[in-house]
């Protein structure tokens, strides 16, 4: 049962972590797709979805392979374990807020910097906070609960082709101008792949707040269309409603700004709500793994069913 070997792979992610980075098979691939774009590279979209399959094969053939090694359960769990990162993303957020109860901002300028893309020179402590958060939240999709969805779809396969893609997106998926065009389909094929997570995660985040669901239904059909991601700027909404908060605004990612929209009606992110942030992705994710578990069993007895004799 794939959902249910998934969501052993959370529990393998909160036990032990990421495997250290010489042994991560994330960071193997990283290398070679970043070795691939040295010698493919072209400011050209098929040359882009040519590197995109590569990058998509690279992260099948080793799960069916797996599969075959160790049996689909197995491999299901060890590559949804491998895959999950909520553990490292708790944890990495958690120092950026402890940086900033100590006031020690500089620091947590250099620790959130590491957890995002964005520019972090001259962001002040409310704008630290907001950005982490955003991260966590938008994390707790790419690395989390889409992962667990595709582990559930596809097993071992699944996960590790949505590793793949996520990995490829956040690699040249960004609108620099050296990958606006060879990063073209790997962005799009990342949006495709979290479309339906995102959104089902949302529901998860209303589902594990219970007091806070209509404002988290108002606020993401209200506000998520502001944010330039079509993922994005669901799950964030839905987290600034959750806690209270307002997220979005202007990033400077390169030296470019790039304007979210402004999600959510509370007040500014602080320190502490960092904490809150991360308790509500855990909480988010024990509903979405419930959640997977729950609707592969019901889909399965009603398959027995609609296949037994008459």
């Amino acid at each position: 049962m794939n959902a249910l070997a998934a969501s052993a792979g959370v529990v393998v992610d909160r036990l032990f972590g990421e495997p250290p980075t010489r042994w991560h098979p994330v960071a193997w691939f990283g290398s070679t797709m970043n070795a691939i774009e040295a010698r493919w590279w072209a400011d050209d979209r098929r040359r882009g979805a040519g590197y995109t399959a590569v990058g998509l094969a690279a992260g099948v053939v080793p799960a069916f392979v797996l599969r075959r090694a160790i049996g689909p359960w197995a491999a299901t769990v060890l590559a949804s374990g491998v895959a999950i990162a909520g553990a490292m993303l708790e944890r990495e957020a958690l120092g950026v807020a402890e940086a900033l109860r100590t006031d020690d901002v500089n620091a947590a300028r250099l620790l959130v910097g590491r957890l995002g893309g964005r520019s972090t020179d001259s962001l002040d402590a409310p704008e630290i906070a907001r950005a982490v958060i955003e991260t966590v939240a938008e994390n707790t999709v790419d690395a989390v609960t889409a992962s667990l969805f595709w582990a559930s779809v596809g097993g071992a396969p699944g996960v590790l082709a949505h590793r793949a893609i996520n990995t490829m997106d956040a690699m040249v998926g960004h609108r620099s101008p050296r990958h606006q065009q060879f990063g073209w389909a790997s962005a799009r094929l990342d949006d495709a792949a979290n479309w339906l997570p995102a959104r089902l995660t949302a529901v998860a985040v209303a589902v594990a707040a219970p007091s806070h669901c209509g404002e988290i239904a108002r606020t993401v059909r209200r506000d998520a269309g502001r944010h330039p991601s079509p993922n994005g700027g669901v799950i964030e909404a839905a987290f600034a409603a959750s806690l209270g908060i307002r997220l979005g605004g202007a990033n400077v990612y390169g030296g470019i700004a790039d304007d979210r929209g402004v999600l959510g009606d509370g007040r500014p992110a602080r320190a502490a709500d960092v904490g809150r942030a991360t308790a509500l992705a855990r909480r988010a994710t024990g509903v979405f793994a419930v959640g997977c578990v729950v609707t592969h069993a019901t889909a399965r007895r009603l398959g027995r069913r609609a296949s037994a004799p008459r």
